[in-house]
């Protein structure tokens, strides 16, 4: 694993130097070159170096700006933003978002956050053309949960299982249903959402008032289609040595337990890197809530009550920006605890015996 690490570093290292120096040969082109500077190279590497931080450091700020004004707005109130039709302008930071002097929530800095998990996302008779009667932002959470949790952790099994069955298990016509599972990834994923909204209907998911079967759209699906964590992992294995499961076919072991007791904990490092990436993705699927749960459900998901929140309330900026924020927060924090183990096994995933 050292050895990965000092080559990523090494590779890192060289992409830097070719981008400086591309950059550097982008402004030659302009005549801000050695020439101009009496031939110089330490003066062009300088040049080049100075291009390229100013270029860093805009793509930088282009990226974080969004999400610092998102937190910025969760705690503003609506003196600190101004709506002109759809666009919000906010300064800053929220000035007058301050903490009240008796000391409640009311108009304090946590007060949007107040709203959000008491009344931002309650559905009553009053909102018929929004939330579902019964619906809190608790409930999207759980709902949530559900639709990352459950088809991350039997996803992940069986995707592992595929993998190995591709990756050390030789039977006719194994590459060639590879292939055709290659191509299955290559098809956009809401291209087939029309279909796949067809065949829920037909299977009953969808039926009913509020859709009470709903969740199984986003639940059952994800555990038997990850066929982009299947690929990964069958890619990690290939870097396993074949002898491990010759070996323990020679002392009498099925492919079952070579499964369960090899390549499991070998390939636990790519197993969990996925799972996470797979969590990830399914915390944010906001298109799929959107297309096949209906907004009156009780199934709805965080990201896609956001949205109807943002329709029900479009004068309150704070309490979405505040339901944004818990929705990334979950992302970013696993994303921060564990990216050394995801960034090591994706590089781990291109080796091949």
């Amino acid at each position: 694993m050292e050895n990965v690490q000092t080559n990523s570093v090494s590779e890192e290292t060289k992409e830097y130097s070719s981008f400086r120096y591309a950059v550097g040969a982008i402004l030659a082109f302009f005549g801000v070159s050695s020439k101009t500077h009496r031939g110089s190279k330490k003066r062009a590497k300088l040049v080049g170096d100075i291009a390229t931080y100013i270029i860093l450091l805009l793509g930088s700020f282009l990226m974080i700006y969004p999400f610092w004004w998102m937190i910025a707005s969760s705690f503003a109130n609506t003196s600190d933003v101004t709506l002109s039709g759809q666009v919000a302008t906010m300064k800053w930071w929220p000035i007058n978002a301050l903490p009240a002097t008796n000391g409640s929530l009311e108009m304090g800095l946590f007060y949007n956050y107040k709203i959000l998990f008491t009344e931002g996302m309650r559905g009553t008779a009053t909102t018929s053309n929004g939330f579902a009667i019964g619906y809190t932002y608790w409930r999207s959470v759980i709902n949530n949960l559900l639709y990352s949790v459950v088809p991350v952790v039997v996803g992940v099994i069986t995707s592992a299982s595929a993998a190995f069955a591709f990756a050390k298990i030789n039977w006719k016509g194994r590459d060639v249903v590879f292939m055709f599972l290659l191509a299955a990834i290559m098809v956009p994923g809401p291209s087939i959402m029309t279909t796949q909204y067809v065949m829920y209907v037909s299977f009953g998911w969808l039926t009913g008032t509020g859709a009470p079967n709903a969740w199984m759209t986003l639940t059952i699906p994800g555990m038997f289609g990850a066929i982009m964590t299947a690929f990964f992992i069958r890619q990690f294995l290939f870097g396993l040595p074949t002898s491990i499961v010759e070996a323990a076919k020679i002392d009498g072991a099925g492919y079952f337990r070579i499964f369960c007791s090899f390549i499991l904990p070998l390939a636990m490092p790519a197993i969990v890197a996925q799972g996470l990436l797979s969590f990830m993705g399914c915390w944010n699927n906001y298109m799929g809530s959107l297309i096949f749960i209906p907004r009156n459900s009780l199934w709805v998901n965080l990201p896609h009550a956001m949205t109807i929140m943002n329709r029900l309330y479009p004068q309150n900026v704070g309490p979405v920006m505040a339901g944004a924020v818990m929705c990334v927060l979950p992302v970013i924090i696993l994303f921060a605890v564990f990216q050394k183990m995801i960034i090591g096994s994706l590089m781990l995933t291109g080796s091949k015996e």
